[in-house]
């Protein structure tokens, strides 16, 4: 049939038909000199019986600090940590390994995987993702599989999104941010999720969490508390002294904190003069510190039903914080530190009642931020989690 049509026609149809094979662009070669950086500043592996390895996601230093706490709590305990850093602020790590380096080079990639291969006893893996870059397929179950079969013990600790399933949280919490109205990859994070629980399932390894609401998806986990250094935070001067308090709200990602409500209730409130509210993001640890610790109310997280370390962190300030820590979550931490937590129920539906409130009975919310330093200590210092890891750590 073709044949009977004019050629400039067939022409335009076999191009249609066949079109030229799209060239997938090709990533530039990393630098020599960042691959000689990362290799340079390879710390050296521990000097003593126990030696860990801790990579790669060090969300909010966590990695490190854990890293810290069993150094310090367990003896004959070495740890190393590692994370990959793109562009922005870093926490503090032992090895700060760029991008480039550690998703790219192969060459850097094999050297560190002989390096913990060789000189370490555990690895602990964060966030299910993998520690040695694309070496196994970006795959960290594989590289759990490969280094037990080398003879390391192996864990992993989840950090939230990771084994957060959304259907699930959907169901426990009626504020959950998982909405599939308001984000459209919800699916694609579920799809996620439901691959990273499976993994896990067929590891069949020591797992720990770092949130208690995590338990809700991995309900045989262990809860290893976020850490916290309660000296950096001390604040000497008592809250709500001034007759106009500030308020804070510092989230690290607006939609699973209830921003866009707490903005409002807050913003009523500033512009009535009942209070001074400051909104922070992308600052630097340091000034987050010194915010914080100049304020008198600190405003959590309002969907996820739990608390993190920003909240921990203005507990230990001695600050009064408000958030949203579901009732089975409660329970939990009751369970773990023998104490109510020190954080006063609220939700994105009565942040205005609950902050006027609190103005109006300043003397019971003084006592309420007045426990904070202690909890912290008792659950946050890493002496907890660190005997929390032990189990995992005295298995040779």
């Amino acid at each position: 049939m073709r044949r009977r049509l004019p050629r400039r026609v067939n022409v335009y149809l076999t191009r249609l038909l066949n079109p030229p094979p799209v060239a997938r662009p090709v990533a530039p070669p990393v630098p020599p000199e960042l691959v000689e950086q990362a290799r340079a500043s390879r710390p050296p592996v521990p000097d003593t019986p126990t030696r860990l390895y801790v990579a790669p996601a060090n969300f909010a230093g966590q990695g490190w600090l854990w890293a810290r706490a069993v150094e310090r709590q367990l003896t004959g305990v070495g740890a190393v940590t590692m994370v990959g850093i793109p562009s922005g602020f870093r926490f503090s790590s032992d090895h700060h390994v760029p991008d480039q380096v550690y998703l790219r080079s192969a060459e850097w990639q094999s050297e560190q995987f002989e390096y913990v291969r060789q000189g370490f006893t555990h690895a602990l893996i964060e966030a299910q993702r993998p520690m040695f870059g694309s070496l196994f397929s970006s795959n960290a179950f594989t590289e759990a599989r490969v280094l037990t079969g080398y003879g390391l013990r192996v864990a992993t600790i989840a950090h939230g999104r990771d084994v957060r399933l959304p259907s699930l949280h959907r169901e426990n919490y009626p504020w959950s941010p998982y909405l599939p109205e308001e984000w459209a990859e919800v699916d694609v994070l579920e799809r996620q999720v439901r691959r990273n629980l499976a993994g896990l399932a067929s590891l069949d390894l020591p797992t720990f969490v770092s949130t208690p609401d995590l338990l809700d998806d991995l309900p045989d986990a262990t809860w290893c508390p976020v850490v916290i250094d309660p000296a950096l935070w001390e604040t000497p001067e008592p809250p709500l002294e001034r007759p106009r308090p500030v308020a804070v709200h510092a989230p690290t990602s607006s939609k699973f904190k209830g921003s866009d409500q707490v903005d409002e209730a807050m913003t009523d409130l500033h512009e009535r003069g009942l209070i001074e509210y400051q909104r922070i993001q992308g600052v630097s640890p340091e000034e987050v510190r010194r915010i914080i610790g100049s304020a008198d109310l600190v405003l959590d997280q309002f969907r996820l039903g739990s608390y993190g370390a920003t909240a921990c962190e203005a507990m230990a300030a001695g600050r009064v914080v408000l958030g949203h820590v579901a009732e089975h979550n409660r329970r939990r931490v009751h369970e773990a530190a023998g104490d109510e937590l020190p954080v006063v129920e609220t939700t994105v539906e009565n942040i205005r009642e609950v902050v006027l409130e609190l103005l109006e009975d300043r003397g019971r919310a003084q006592k309420i931020a007045a426990q904070g330093p202690g909890f912290v200590r008792r659950l946050h210092d890493g002496s907890y989690s660190a005997t929390t890891l032990s189990s995992f750590l005295t298995e040779n």
